[in-house]
């Protein structure tokens, strides 16, 4: 489960992220609080347009932040990102305590962090490919994972007290110096250590050359289909645990921190039931978000806080299995020389739809009630696992007719093209 933990440049940037993630998530926490709290009254659309404009980056800029992930340093880009990150919840921190801030204010600031998060997502990615060896690779995936779902246990929690105690303030001046820990890391790594990536060239029709490749991949393809339907209309936890905390149940800042963090003790143990496999396959993708569709279905119907909490931790599982599985899927089937190109991609779909998402689902919220809106998210899971099941049952029919007759595989492999045939069936079936 821990087998990356052996590469010594992994631990450092394993233990600086954890630090940094922790803080990332005491700010979500406070931004979504003082969005719907201080600067609003209970207003789950404005809840919804902060993430949008967080997130709208990610999908505009993608093209441009992959090709920039291929090209350049991947260290220094990241040591960049991280620092403007600090900088904004540092301003953000300074605005709240001085009482001076508003509602645009913080959309400003947001769409700043996106743009930041934008440049960050693919290097922060494939960074990882560099720490450890390709066979471990969907292992530190995973960890990676565990460690950002791990900083939730911890984050909405710690940010609930602070809140309640010192004002929401506080919450972005400590996140703003906790990105301290994620620079120290960067800077610790041994550079004699890392395996080098080979880089994009730099010519024209780099960015073409990403999508081309990602349309050669019928399997990615079906990834990434499913990755947007459920990062879409499923993933807007905010909207959901904040409105049944404050409109359902009637609850404070205390409470709705803690929803957060029991859905993270479910989604570490499903990062970490990820890190055990050797590698990602489709199947586990179709069951988690089936899974994932069947636990909002139970969410919605929890007649109390209590029971609506502990539902949440089934939600965390289910949600970061398909995540999880999903991304190690994609990197490690992509070649390196495209990773940040494909990477990219796949954040600004699993990103990016949250501009459309998460107002419709506030919506959905305001007008039917937060019920309502995990229902909308119940949905995304079951079309996704639809998705799939229709790719796997294409590709399992070759499984069970041909895979004991090798002449007739090959010569159906040829017509489909060599590497796109042979790696469906592979990864479809776990045949080698």
């Amino acid at each position: 489960m821990f087998r990356s933990f052996s590469s010594v440049n992994y631990r450092f940037w394993f233990a600086g992220a954890i630090v940094s993630n922790v803080g990332t998530w005491m700010q979500r926490t406070a931004q979504d609080w003082i969005v719907l709290t201080e600067l609003t009254d209970h207003d789950a659309i404005a809840v919804g347009i902060t993430m949008a404009l967080q997130f709208a980056p990610q999908l505009v800029l993608a093209p441009w932040t992959g090709l920039i992930a291929d090209r350049v340093d991947r260290r220094k880009l990241l040591a960049g990102t991280q620092t403007a990150s600090a900088l904004l919840a540092a301003l953000l921190g300074v605005l709240v305590l001085t009482g001076v801030a508003h509602l645009y204010h913080v959309y400003a600031l947001a769409l700043l962090l996106g743009v930041a998060a934008a440049l960050d997502a693919p290097a922060r990615q494939t960074f990882v490919a560099e720490l450890v060896t390709d066979r471990d690779l969907p292992n530190a995936v995973a960890l990676n994972s565990a460690s950002f779902n791990g900083a939730r246990l911890i984050g909405p929690a710690v940010a609930g007290v602070l809140i309640a105690l010192v004002g929401s303030g506080w919450v972005f001046i400590i996140n703003a110096v906790s990105y301290a820990a994620v620079l120290g890391s960067l800077a610790a790594l041994r550079s004699d250590t890392m395996r080098p990536m080979p880089r994009a060239p730099r010519e024209k029709g780099q960015i073409r050359a990403g999508f081309a490749y990602v349309r050669s991949r019928p399997d990615v393809v079906t990834i990434l289909v499913m990755v947007f339907l459920v990062g879409t209309f499923g993933l807007n936890f905010a909207i959901f645990t904040s409105t049944m905390a404050t409109v359902e149940f009637g609850r404070g800042a205390t409470e709705f921190g803690l929803l957060s963090s029991i859905m993270a003790v479910g989604s570490v143990a499903g990062a970490l039931l990820a890190a055990r496999r050797d590698r990602p396959r489709m199947r586990m993708v179709m069951l988690a978000a089936a899974g994932f569709g069947a636990t909002c279905t139970l969410s919605a119907f929890m007649p109390t806080y209590e029971t609506f909490a502990a539902s949440l931790a089934l939600i965390g599982l289910c949600s970061l299995t398909m995540m999880t599985s999903a991304n190690a899927y994609v990197q490690s089937t992509t070649s390196p020389a495209l990773r940040g190109r494909v990477m990219a991609l796949y954040m600004a779909i699993f990103m990016g739809g949250t501009p459309i998402g998460a107002p419709l689902v506030g919506a959905v919220a305001n007008a039917f009630g937060p019920r309502w809106a995990l229902g909308v998210a119940a949905a995304s899971g079951f079309v996704a696992a639809a998705v799939c099941l229709g790719w796997l049952a294409r590709h399992h029919e070759v499984h069970w007719r041909e895979v004991g007759h090798p002449r007739r595989l090959v010569q159906r492999l040829r017509a489909r093209g060599p590497l796109t045939g042979a790696i469906a069936v592979v990864e479809a079936t776990g045949e080698r």
